[in-house]
């Protein structure tokens, strides 16, 4: 295989729904600003993955049309909240087997406010099975969000093993404003206490409001070539996908009556140990790590998950400090999903673009001294796991 090296990106400020300009405009400045930043023109692109949840079809052929014409294959990707990275996924493949030497990634989302809802009712729902083993494993709360329900109870369940105090949750919303207040693509930059997230309203069993992520509208890129390609053109080849796995549900996510599994740890295990195992890192020596916090539950599981604390550890790990700066790992520096933002289509390259500026040392004042190995994971229920390892593995031209 072809060594894939992550050229250029480039991402925009994410907004709330009402504030965003439309879809096509989002996408075509992302693309633009990762074209600027590997120092490209749009002709030198041969294929082209764009994702997006909520759009019709050929949305993605708008959007990059607003970039240029040039003709090339253009791939419209729906995987849910791990639509972004699931677009990398296909670029990633596309350049390591030789088809082509340059493609692009791209993702956005023009959401509206609110909780997710489906906008289909005439046909079987793709989470129709999640919500009946989640209706077998604690019940179904009609006026509660779906997506709380799930992932609060994903949450639950570790409480319930662990014994522990659900008051640790919402440490990482603490966590994520600290972070998002260095980041100017955030939504969210003030910072909030303890006492200000277990005190908001009261969403579903352990979340509260500020521990679930908000509806965001953006976009963000990525432009992946070979290493040939990148010396041919005289583009900083410095940052590698080292290895990268996508997963999806095996029969336990249904069948395990664990609401961890209902939302995706065993898909994320998976994963990262077949990440590991290509890569030859091991995760306890990973100092940076954007992971999907859609929820603060599901943050504290996938610390797990990813094998950066050992099973039933994740509260000493939190309360210890060593999910951020001065800690062993900084998780989601940019502020996560919970500060930043998940515009669904997006949030897989807004996480690529984030790791790549860590690992160029361009990430000003979240900047993870030292890094030269950054981890990478996007999840969608429904389902769908990507999990990235990227490496710094020279210096810039």
């Amino acid at each position: 295989m072809i060594d894939v090296v992550v050229g250029g990106v480039g991402m925009i400020p994410f907004t709330k729904p009402g504030r965003s300009e439309s879809y096509e405009i989002m996408g075509a400045k992302a693309v633009r600003n990762a074209l600027t930043d590997a120092g490209i023109d749009y002709s030198s692109v041969q294929q082209a993955y764009a994702g997006y949840v909520y759009g019709d079809s050929t949305a993605g052929q708008v959007a990059l049309y607003g970039v240029g014409m040039t003709g090339i294959p253009i791939v419209n990707v729906n995987n849910n909240c791990s639509t972004g990275s699931s677009a990398l996924y296909l670029a990633r493949q596309a350049v390591a087997s030789g088809a082509v030497e340059c493609a692009l990634a791209v993702g956005f989302e023009q959401m509206r406010p609110g909780a997710l809802g489906t906008h289909w009712d005439d046909r079987t729902s793709p989470l129709g099975s999640f919500s009946d083993a989640m209706d077998s494993i604690q019940g179904l709360t009609p006026e509660a969000p779906i997506a709380a329900q799930l992932f609060g109870g994903g949450g639950q369940a570790y409480i319930d093993e662990y014994d522990m105090d659900p008051s640790v949750f919402a440490r990482i919303s603490v966590k994520a404003r600290t972070h998002a207040a260095n980041n100017p693509y955030s939504v969210f930059r003030d910072p909030v206490s303890l006492d200000d997230v277990l005190n908001s309203p009261q969403i579903w069993g352990p979340l509260t409001r500020l521990q679930c992520c908000p509806p965001t509208c953006g976009a963000a890129a990525a432009i992946v070539m070979s290493r040939a390609f990148a010396e041919k053109h005289g583009i900083d080849a410095s940052i590698v996908i080292r290895a990268q796995a996508m997963t999806t549900d095996d029969p336990s996510t249904y069948e395990s009556g664990d609401m961890r599994k209902v939302v995706g740890y065993n898909m994320t295990q998976a994963a990262a140990r077949r990440v590991y195992e290509d890569s030859g890192v091991d995760p306890l020596d990973i100092p940076v790590v954007e992971l999907h916090d859609c929820f603060t539950t599901n943050e504290l599981l996938t610390y797990e998950a990813l094998g950066l604390t050992p099973e039933g550890t994740a509260e000493k790990f939190i309360m210890d400090g060593d999910n951020t700066y001065g800690g062993r790992v900084v998780t989601n520096p940019s502020g996560g999903l919970l500060s930043k933002g998940h515009p669904l289509g997006a949030t897989g390259l807004a996480q690529c673009t984030e790791l790549v500026w860590q690992l160029r040392g361009q990430a000003a004042a979240r900047q993870v001294d030292g890094a030269k190995v950054a981890l990478q994971h996007n999840l969608g229920l429904g389902g769908a796991c990507v999990v990235t390892m990227y490496e710094h593995v020279g210096a810039r031209r």
